[in-house]
């Protein structure tokens, strides 16, 4: 039992009970025992903090339902080793090596020194920004829903937004709010935070406070963070600009509202694809430009140590740089002055082949399953799962079992990883020494 195997087998044990806890008449608003496939679709989506859902969480699940569907995403959003390991610091127990380097691999750390900190760090972090993002949500829902009722959904979606979820007790989701600048810039800001990363977080609060108590300390930001933030920001413009343009003539999106909120809404649809699943417009009544702006988003994904999904900010900012080295003719990788190492390089590589793979077989085998479907959405569904983002055209409900059967394992791998998966499958490399000659090869 390796540790890439711990983790996987944790997720796959979460979800199973996940699924027990939803399948029982208890977590039906029906009272009755729910569709298995439900459940298990559910809880995969709510721990890979996918969002995609074959119901509507709002009415097909009791309160009781929905409180283990923020549970589980809260769960998948801290991931496996961080909630364990949080349950051990509770109890007073320590943890041995073993679990450091679980941890380490976890978080994509490059050391186990101060792993205790670093978890109580992350626990800390997130309910600051929960309760915050639940504070800021109550003007919003209470004056319509009244206390008990609205306290429960700004806490839901404050819970799904800062763990990049996408699930809402809302049947058109967040369209009823797309006019609210309360909610769309504090959803938004809560995806941004959690899918920034916390070590992003932590970098930014010590410069904060530095300079709110004027020390005279010189603040080195991190390679990560400054890869993280930039590729952010480009994105975030850059998205914002697209959808803006894109979809201003699409009357059935937001093509006939007012200026301010066609900002609004390409703004909230720029963030969400970031692996979040909230949505302000109708999805499927998007035009195809604006389909597939959407899916490079979702595939391209949120930050390392977030809470989100997809290939991540840096490995596209890795890829980047080879390409731009290689047009420049360029012998090494460049990145803010500092040199990429190969071996870092090889996995940015394998994470965008690998991650191209799985979209790539998810989409064949659900064409084959659902050959009625446009293939722009079932292309749609499948990056949406594999990026855990959980936006959907509508078709979520309507696939057959086999499909749904196909997105729950696509989900799954992409919330560990496809490099984990594949370490937890072939089991840890074995170093060698033989060295084989090398020889030139056509390329491009």
């Amino acid at each position: 039992m390796t540790v890439s195997r711990t983790i996987c087998f944790g997720f796959l044990a979460v979800i199973m009970v996940g699924t027990i806890c939803l399948v029982m008449p208890f977590s039906s608003s029906s009272g009755t025992w729910n569709d298995p496939i439900v459940a298990l679709f559910t809880s995969t989506s709510a721990v890979c903090v996918t969002g995609l859902s074959v119901v509507d969480p709002g009415t097909y699940f009791s309160f009781w339902g929905q409180f283990f569907i923020a549970l589980l995403a809260q769960i998948g959003g801290l991931g496996y080793m961080t909630t364990t390991t949080f349950l051990i610091l509770l109890i007073g127990k320590r943890f041995d090596l073993r679990q450091k380097v679980a941890i380490q691999q976890a978080l994509d750390r490059r050391g186990m020194s101060g792993s205790r900190q670093i978890i109580s760090s992350i626990i800390a972090t997130t309910l600051i920004f929960e309760i915050t993002g639940t504070f800021l949500l109550l003007p919003a829902f209470v004056p319509k829903y009244g206390w008990d009722q609205g306290l429960w959904l700004a806490i839901f979606h404050s819970i799904n937004a800062w763990n990049n979820a996408g699930f809402s007790l809302f049947k058109d989701n967040l369209i009823g709010y797309q006019s609210s600048p309360l909610v769309v810039f504090t959803i938004t800001g809560l995806i941004v935070f959690g899918g920034i990363g916390y070590q992003v977080i932590l970098e930014m609060y010590i410069w904060l406070r530095d300079r709110i108590l004027k020390k005279q300390v010189k603040s080195v930001f991190s390679l990560d963070f400054k890869v993280a933030t930039t590729t952010t920001v480009i994105l975030l413009i850059f998205g914002t600009i697209a959808f803006f343009v894109i979809e201003l003539r699409n009357k059935a999106t937001f093509g006939i509202l007012g200026f301010s909120d066609q900002l609004l809404i390409a703004w909230f649809q720029s963030v969400t694809p970031r692996t979040a699943g909230f949505n302000t417009i109708d999805i499927g009544k998007m035009t195809n430009a604006g389909l597939f702006i959407t899916i490079a988003l979702m595939f391209i994904g949120a930050s390392p140590g977030g809470t989100g999904g997809g290939i991540k900010t840096t490995t596209l900012r890795v890829l980047t740089s080879c390409t731009k080295s290689i047009l420049q003719g360029k012998e090494e990788v460049l990145l803010y002055q500092r040199r990429i190492a190969f071996s870092l390089i090889l996995k940015a590589v394998g994470v965008f082949v690998g991650s191209f793979a799985t979209v790539i077989i998810s989409t064949i085998l659900i064409s084959l399953t659902d050959p009625k479907l446009p293939f722009i959405q079932i292309l749609f569904e499948t990056v949406s799962a594999f990026a855990t983002v959980g936006l959907s055209t509508g078709i979520t409900g309507s696939v057959t079992t086999a499909a749904k059967l196909i997105l729950i394992v696509t989900m799954y791998i992409g919330r560990v990883g496809i490099l984990l998966l594949m370490s937890a499958i072939l089991g840890d490399p074995r170093p060698t020494r033989i060295h084989y000659p090398e020889e030139n090869l056509l390329v491009g």
